[in-house]
């Protein structure tokens, strides 16, 4: 048996393991899996051999209405629920996730492309947000408040919205679902899933993970789950008044109609889009961090990560040395399948990403930018590309919109507050990093005046947050918030409560209605 051979069979038992089979059900309405029969399908490809991995039958209408309904449903009674109990649902989640993080990783790393440890990785952090949430159902804290009027006692609660949707993109296929719908359940909703229509087997996989959880402690469908081929019902979903928050990962045009589509029924949404995400390095910067900061952030997963670095700004004093230490480790990056060992770099998602890079770098030369390395595809049968770094100017179109795929533009700068202003130069504010041994430069940076992102890290890169903090970010990244610190108050709604324990009336303000009434 070659490598091939035994890539495919670990391929055939991952998937068999995670009862994926050759044609699947696509939609759970909460009851069961639904297979319509006139219902369209649609097939996944493994990226990386350009092969089908399966089938899905896709939802239709009479689905996508039990999934809605069984949904609220479930949510009239889970909040009826004490938050530590909820609390106890999601460890479960998460401990079945740990059983299977092995399997769960190679199908993310077979049907989205990213290599095996990022695979892993991405199954460790559902894992981890688990664990996060299951802490955090014991501490949904309100704040006692001073009130101004005598034997009053004011204070906030917090209580659960009722369904949320939570719409995801292929790049991490489960990780960020897992971040919206452990702080969704903890905080009393129910979740309604919708996938990105690359990579439904992995959603799928952890959909009946989730649902053998539910079974065993018999509970109500607190978790659905609907594929689709298009945006029917996704459209229907942004646009239900019974949905009290969207979650929405992906591009900011996308996300520009969910937030209006949203606002227009007066409902919630969290949009967490696009980033075009820079690193500095200064003239103090140590190099031997900053270097294979750079190469992960701009070259992992091949460079579809909204927060892969995408913008690279070095100092004179410090550009010569580090173009030559990346064209080194960018000649050693080996690319190939994701489930080989030592490769660092596998395929784009499919051809259509493919082809949106060459189109980057085509446009990229036409405005004179020199290429430094790559700008080619790559022998294989999937959709392989070279990771590639452009000499550039910030304000070209091309440098100036997000292009998921390993493109690196590198630029030079004299001063720190020239490179932050170009930084911030652009319409996405998700990450940044700065490189610097520099006190005065690094807290310049983290000040008002510095980065305007979301994220902004000193000696670490853009790419890889922990799940501890919260993540999102400004501008045209839609100024979201998922997963740590006070993210769960996203899923909630905030109530203010005052109680008069005396036995006057006043006003707040020390308005005197000044009224005689009759005792």
């Amino acid at each position: 048996m070659d490598i091939e051979q035994e890539r495919e069979l670990e391929c055939r038992t991952a998937l068999k393991t995670l009862h994926i089979d050759a044609l699947n059900a696509g939609t759970f309405d909460g009851n069961k899996w639904l297979k319509p029969k006139h219902s369209k399908s649609l097939t996944s490809i493994n990226p990386a051999t350009a092969k089908a991995l399966g089938k899905v039958i896709c939802c239709d209408d009479d689905g996508y209405r039990a999934v809605l309904q069984n949904a609220q449903a479930a949510a009239e009674e889970w909040r009826r629920v004490p938050a530590p109990v909820r609390g106890e649902l999601v460890r479960k989640i998460g401990n079945r996730l740990r059983a299977h993080k092995e399997t769960l990783g190679r199908l993310v790393s077979m049907e989205m492309g990213k290599i095996l440890p990022e695979g892993l990785g991405e199954v460790q952090e559902m894992i981890d947000m688990a664990d996060f949430a299951v802490g955090q159902s014991r501490m949904l804290y309100g704040k006692t408040l001073h009130s101004e009027r005598p034997q009053h006692r004011m204070y906030e609660q917090w209580h659960p919205l009722g369904v949320v949707a939570v719409i995801t993109a292929f790049n991490f296929p489960v990780a960020v679902w897992a971040w919206n719908a452990f702080n969704a359940l903890i905080t009393g909703n129910s979740v309604v899933w919708r996938p990105s229509a690359k990579t439904p087997l992995c959603a799928i996989a952890v959909q009946k993970l989730c649902v053998e959880v539910m079974r065993e402690e018999k509970l109500p469908a607190l978790i659905t789950l609907f594929v689709e081929p298009g945006t029917e019902y996704v459209e229907r979903l942004v646009a239900d008044r019974n949905v009290a928050l969207v979650s929405f990962t992906g591009s900011t045009a996308v996300g520009r109609q969910v937030g209006k589509v949203v606002a227009e029924r007066m409902g919630k949404s969290l949009l967490e889009l696009s980033g075009n995400n820079a690193l500095i390095v200064d003239a103090t910067a140590n190099l031997d961090l900053a270097v294979p900061a750079i190469v992960f952030g701009s070259v992992g997963t091949a460079g579809q990560r909204c927060t892969t670095t995408r913008r690279l700004f070095l100092h004179d004093d410090v550009y010569e040395e580090t173009m030559a230490r990346l064209s080194k480790a960018y000649g050693q990056v080996k690319i190939g399948n994701p489930l080989q060992q030592r490769v660092l770099m596998g395929p784009l998602v499919d051809e259509s990403a493919r082809q949106g890079y060459f189109a980057a770098v085509a446009e990229a030369q036409a405005q004179e930018g020199q290429l430094l390395f790559g700008g080619q595809a790559y022998e294989g049968d999937g959709f392989y590309v070279t990771p590639t770094i452009i000499a550039a100017e910030n304000h070209w179109p091309v440098v100036q919109r997000e292009t998921f795929g390993p493109l690196l533009y590198v630029m030079r700068f004299s001063h720190l507050e020239q490179a932050i202003e170009l930084q911030n130069e652009v319409a996405q504010g998700l990450s940044s990093a700065l490189f610097t041994n520099n006190l005065q430069h690094a807290e310049q940076y983290l000040s008002a005046m510095g980065s305007d992102c979301g994220i902004a890290n000193i000696n670490i890169g853009t790419s890889g947050a922990e799940i501890g903090g919260a993540f999102g970010g400004e501008k045209d990244t839609g100024g979201g918030r998922e997963a740590g610190s006070d993210a769960w108050q996203n899923y909630m709604r905030c109530q203010t409560n005052t109680i008069n324990w005396g036995s006057d009336l006043p006003l707040a303000q020390g308005i005197d209605f000044n009224v005689a009434l009759e005792k």
